[in-house]
């Protein structure tokens, strides 16, 4: 597995663990540095000027908090014993400066804390910074006590706040790359279901007459390497979502076309080649449909007629009918296959019809599939064309 595939699960532990970028964790640094010197070093020099002797040592434990507050993204625990022993000794030397005000430094980091380690850990830390209560209140009485303790606990709940907040971001990626994962383990489905069957039908027919209609085989041969190539090149296109740095190497490179309805001749074509008999009507102009829905429908006719070709006993003959109103593209694919004892086909028992409606469930529309009373199966699907994404 190279580096590439790797990045957005790694990406995930580390912020399971709580880990900031290194920009991120400046931008800490500065926003609380900022905060605690404005508050409190103003705090300490205003009730620092009856106490010309004590003031420097203030300043200087306060200028302690400054730093430790610089790793207390990488070690909060550590960070936040360091700014409540030197909250407390800052208090100590200025009782002018309420014990809340020495220990913003601690609170500020029982936040972070509170927000990128787990839950048990910030509850021990919480009831270490209560423990601080009784002095708060022999100094500041009950309103004292009630300030302290409020702010220590809007603090931890602060972070725990923010540690939901980042639990739903992650959820949302973790959904969204899984939700994209799909979408191309269906179109690499598609892709190879469809133009694999394709191949193997018309290897057989070569090999029939390989001796005595050389021609017919040769025929069946280009068809083989044409539909590769297309595969191939589709193929490349969808790769291009895991590197998308690494597509882009030639200038001149000539890219295929996207799947689209206005490449229905090429996949109908490919399926004649194997013998079998394919109308096509269309109704309405369907080069101006959305992208999600013209792919969509696209898909849904080529997993229709691979099902055909691998799953509809003795079918010879197979119609394609798309009506493109301005509201809605109609699809329907109705094969002449017999119907399997039981009443049911064998195209409704694998994944194909089950990718099908979900493809059309995406964009809105609804899919149906089942045999007909007499005879054959059929595949019809609604996809709303206003309002699709």
């Amino acid at each position: 597995m190279d580096r590439s595939s790797r990045q957005p699960d790694d990406a995930f532990a580390g912020e399971a663990r709580g880990e900031l970028s290194p920009r991120a964790a400046r931008a800490l640094w500065w926003g609380s540095a900022g905060l605690v010197l404005a508050v409190l070093g103003t705090s300490v020099l205003v009730a620092g000027a009856d106490h010309t002797r004590r003031l420097p040592l203030a300043l200087a434990l306060v200028l302690a908090q400054l730093c430790a507050l610089r790793w207390q993204a990488r070690a909060p625990v550590a960070v936040l014993a360091a700014n409540t022993v030197t909250g407390v000794a800052v208090w100590a030397l200025l009782p002018a400066v309420t014990l809340t005000g020495a220990l913003l430094a601690a609170q500020v980091t029982l936040c972070v804390l509170s927000a990128t380690r787990p839950r048990r850990v910030s509850v021990r830390a919480l009831a270490a910074m209560c423990l601080a209560a009784p002095p708060a209140f022999a100094a500041g009485g009950p309103t004292g006590l009630t300030v302290y303790l409020l702010t220590v606990v809007l603090a931890w709940t602060a972070g725990q706040w923010r540690r939901a907040q980042q639990a739903r971001t992650r959820a949302e990626m973790r959904r969204a790359v899984v939700e994209e994962r799909a979408r191309i383990a269906r179109e690499v489905h598609d892709v190879v279901a469809h133009t694999l069957s394709v191949m193997v039908i018309q290897a057989g027919a070569a090999d029939d007459v390989f001796t005595e209609r050389p021609e017919q085989a040769r025929q069946a041969l280009r068809a083989i390497e044409t539909g590769a190539r297309s595969a191939l090149g589709e193929l490349r296109l969808l790769l291009r979502a895991f590197r998308p740095g690494e597509g882009e190497d030639g200038a001149g490179e000539q890219r295929e076309p996207g799947p689209s309805l206005a490449r229905l001749d090429e996949l109908t074509d490919a399926v004649r080649a194997t013998g079998m008999t394919v109308h096509v009507h269309r109704e309405g102009a369907v080069d101006a449909l959305p992208a999600a829905v013209d792919l969509a429908a696209y898909r849904i006719v080529q997993e229709a007629l691979t099902n055909t070709l691998r799953h509809a006993a003795g079918a010879d003959e197979v119609s394609v009918r798309v009506t493109a109103a301005k509201e809605r593209v109609k699809i329907t694919v109705v094969d002449n296959g017999r119907t399997r004892s039981g009443g049911s086909d064998a195209a409704g028992t694998g994944r194909g019809l089950v990718g099908m409606k979900e493809r059309a469930r995406l964009v809105g529309g609804s899919m149906r599939a089942g045999p007909l009373p007499g005879g054959g199966f059929e595949v019809a699907a609604q996809l709303p064309v206003e309002g699709a994404s």
